[in-house]
């Protein structure tokens, strides 16, 4: 079974530049899907899966399952702030993207790795808080919640690092997920995060107290999502 990689870091990218470019690559992976169903196992070719990290400007994104109403200003502030507004077709509540924060798009046939979206959500955590690990940051998963929290045991404590939302048809994944590195979270102020009235959100920065190098945040979370999902990364 194919599981080789492209991986891409296309920097700070518009995000409904980056968005499109997704729709493209996961519309190419499931026409291939379907034309392979009339061929012999001989004559199917196996996708190129996809790995994309990147950055946005600031912007807001709402999921199918979530509500305007977790938007907490107006289009005319929301312009004031600098930011934009998208309505998305992924699971999930509402969430920001802004510099300084390690967005993750995973587009993967799952196929070839593994049919349990499930297993792909808590394999997708599992990188983000193996990576916070070599930080000195215990963080652990929130019973009930998507997403990587730090003293999730503890509900007046809780704070949200990284949120996810993910699209899959047909075994093919598309968004994942949002690390907060050196994010601004004054923007998320603006918002209630992921519909969650009663919880704070975090970032690496934050709870170090100092800037962090997100290339090398980028290494090591690429390496983990690696070894976690066996692939093999190509040009």
């Amino acid at each position: 079974m194919s599981k080789l990689v492209k991986f891409e870091d296309l920097g700070l990218i518009d995000y409904k530049q980056c968005w499109e470019y997704q729709e493209k690559i996961f519309a190419e992976i499931i026409d291939l899907k379907v034309k392979n169903r009339n061929l012999s196992c001989e004559q199917q070719k196996a996708p190129l899966h996809h790995l994309i990290f990147c950055e946005h400007p600031h912007v807001y994104t709402l999921g199918k399952s979530g509500s305007r109403d977790h938007v907490l200003i107006s289009d005319e502030e929301m312009q004031k702030v600098g930011a934009t507004f998208y309505k998305i077709n992924r699971g999930g509540d509402i969430t920001y993207h802004g510099p300084g924060q390690i967005v993750g798009y995973p587009i993967l046939d799952l196929d070839y790795f593994f049919t349990d979206i499930h297993k792909y959500l808590r394999f997708l955590e599992e990188a983000i808080i193996l990576t916070l690990a070599k930080y000195g940051i215990e963080s652990e998963r929130y019973p009930g919640y998507t997403g990587v929290w730090i003293d999730a045991t503890k509900p007046k404590k809780a704070r949200k690092i990284c949120a996810m939302g993910v699209r899959c048809s047909r075994w093919v994944t598309m968004h994942g997920f949002a690390f907060n590195v050196n994010t601004d979270l004054s923007y998320f102020n603006n918002i209630v995060p992921c519909g969650i009235k009663d919880k704070d959100v975090t970032s690496l920065e934050r709870e170090l107290g100092r800037k962090i190098n997100m290339e090398e945040v980028k290494i090591i979370l690429k390496e983990e999502i690696r070894k976690l999902f066996e692939m093999q990364f190509t040009l």
